[in-house]
This record gives C-alpha cells, sequence and structure tokens, in this order.
C-alpha cells in the first residue's frame, strides 16, 4: 500500500504564495506519475498539473503560468509551488500518484487525504 500525505496547506491573501507538498511511503516499489488535483465546495475533482517520473509536467489552463509542480525522486516527493494565489483557487488539494507497491502488482492510483487552501482578504 502507498501512502501519500500533504502539508502546506492554509489561508492565503489574494496574490500571496503557498507551497504544498506531498510524501510517498509505505509499500512502493515504483511511483510513475505524481500530480495535484483540487476539489471545490462540489464534488468535481480537478487536475491542476501533473508530473512523470521523467519530468515532464502538465498543468490546467487556469494554472499556467502561476504554479509549478516538481518531483524529487529519491525522497518520493512532489511540491506545488503556487503564486499570484486567487480567491477562485481556494479548495481542497489532494496529491495523487499512479504506482506499484509490489513488483508483481499492477499499477494503481493513489490519493492522499488532501490539504485546504484558502485564498481571502
Amino acid at each position: 500500500q502507498v501512502h501519500l500525505v500533504e502539508s502546506g496547506g492554509g489561508l492565503v491573501q489574494p496574490g500571496g504564495s503557498l507551497r504544498l507538498s506531498c510524501a510517498a511511503s509505505g509499500s512502493i516499489f515504483s511511483i510513475n506519475a505524481m500530480g495535484w488535483y483540487r476539489q471545490g465546495p462540489g464534488p468535481q475533482r480537478d487536475l491542476v498539473a501533473t508530473i512523470t517520473s521523467n519530468g515532464v509536467t502538465n498543468y490546467a489552463d487556469a494554472v499556467k503560468g502561476r504554479f509549478t509542480i516538481s518531483r524529487d525522486n529519491g525522497a518520493n516527493m512532489v511540491y506545488l509551488q503556487m503564486n499570484s494565489l486567487k480567491p477562485e483557487d481556494t479548495a481542497v488539494y489532494f496529491c495523487s500518484t499512479i504506482a506499484r507497491a509490489r513488483m508483481y502488482m499492477r499499477d494503481a492510483r493513489y490519493w492522499g487525504q488532501g490539504t485546504q487552501v484558502t485564498v481571502s482578504a
């Protein structure tokens, strides 16, 4: 089982910055893509940014130019640097990865518990 734990959320004023971190631990044979998703008041969870194991990134249009995703493969960590934050960025941010817990197992998607980001004056 792969466990993901996010940290770094909080309350920030519009225009401010936050850095989210996510640590993967547990039984890990390999980690492929890692990413961040967010969920506002509704049930939909939207992609924010993803990064492959060799560093190829993808961003939602709403965050391009403001957010930067990065990862440390050796430490099984993924980060999200969020700049120029807007009230509409307010959401619970979830870390997710596609990983394989054991060599003989298939890749599976894992989710963290989420961290709240609130952008408000």
